[in-house]
């Protein structure tokens, strides 16, 4: 069994609405579901805020403090995991990509900029002011949620979806990623990037695949998320080797050839060229 588990939103749900949706205020979740303090993964979309206490929170090897407005938004297969206060409390919410895009379908839950995985930070705070505006919305998600009222997905739905709308306010005023001519194209080459980053590592390969020049991808990348395209291609593949390498049961070796290396050396320079230590040494470090 791989070091972090896997946990499926039917791990935590007793609720009629399945393996799609589950709320709880975080401190009856930590009591039912003490386990969720040890790193692990998730195989749904996961959205916490935090209404009280203190703490920290690593996600994907970076950390982040909790304070009482502090609101996270995770992607389906980040490692993460919590160091909390004794007083801590808000609200944590698991959801379906299926669920929330067939609801809306005009509409899914990647149009969202902060769920994107490129640049981005999975984190933000709001002032005392903004929270008591965003709240309310997780109070009233979970008295539907216990509730069995007359239209009650739909009330939910909706309720999350001001829930992004807010946050989608917050980020884009204070996220890097403003607005921008060229933003579509880097939602697209992290498309593709999710898709391809196991075999294709050349920056020729998603020029070509977006249909513009490799000289213009490099310019966009350097424009929005200050790197080159080959520094954007290598830092997707490092976090992935960093997350197989939790796993005791996989060689190096095995994890270099499932990331697509063919020469191991290779590899394992490049690991130690993004993070200052070969993949041994990261794996020990994490022990």
């Amino acid at each position: 069994m791989s070091k972090y588990p896997i946990y499926s939103i039917q791990r935590f749900n007793c609720n009629d609405f399945g393996s799609d949706f589950y709320i709880n205020t975080f401190k009856n979740h930590l009591v039912n579901h003490g386990f969720v303090e040890e790193p692990h993964r998730h195989n749904s979309y996961v959205l916490v805020l935090f209404t009280n206490g203190s703490g920290t929170h690593d996600i994907d090897f970076d950390s982040f403090r909790i304070q009482p407005g502090s609101v996270f938004f995770m992607q389906p297969g980040q490692i993460h995991h919590w160091d909390l206060s004794d007083d801590i409390d808000g609200f944590v919410v698991f959801y379906s990509q299926e669920m929330y895009n067939l609801y809306f379908r005009q509409k899914t839950i990647d149009g969202f900029s902060f769920y994107s995985s490129l640049g981005n930070s999975p984190e933000i705070v709001f002032d005392s002011k903004e929270l008591k505006t965003i709240e309310p919305y997780f109070f009233n998600i979970l008295e539907e949620y216990q509730g069995n009222k007359l239209m009650k997905q739909d009330k939910i739905l909706n309720l999350l979806d001001c829930i992004h709308i807010e946050i989608a306010r917050k980020y884009e005023e204070n996220n890097v990623l403003k607005a921008h001519s060229y933003n579509v194209k880097i939602k697209e080459f992290n498309a593709l990037l999710e898709l391809h980053f196991w075999t294709e590592k050349t920056a020729a390969f998603y020029a070509s695949q977006l249909h513009i020049t490799l000289k213009h991808l490099n310019r966009i990348c350097s424009e929005i998320l200050k790197k080159t395209t080959t520094q954007v291609i290598a830092g997707r593949v490092i976090l992935e080797a960093k997350r197989m390498l939790m796993d005791k049961k996989r060689t190096v070796n095995e994890i270099a050839t499932m990331l697509g290396f063919d020469d191991y050396s290779y590899f394992v320079r490049l690991f130690k060229k993004h993070t200052a230590m070969t993949p041994t040494a990261f794996r020990f470090s994490k022990r």
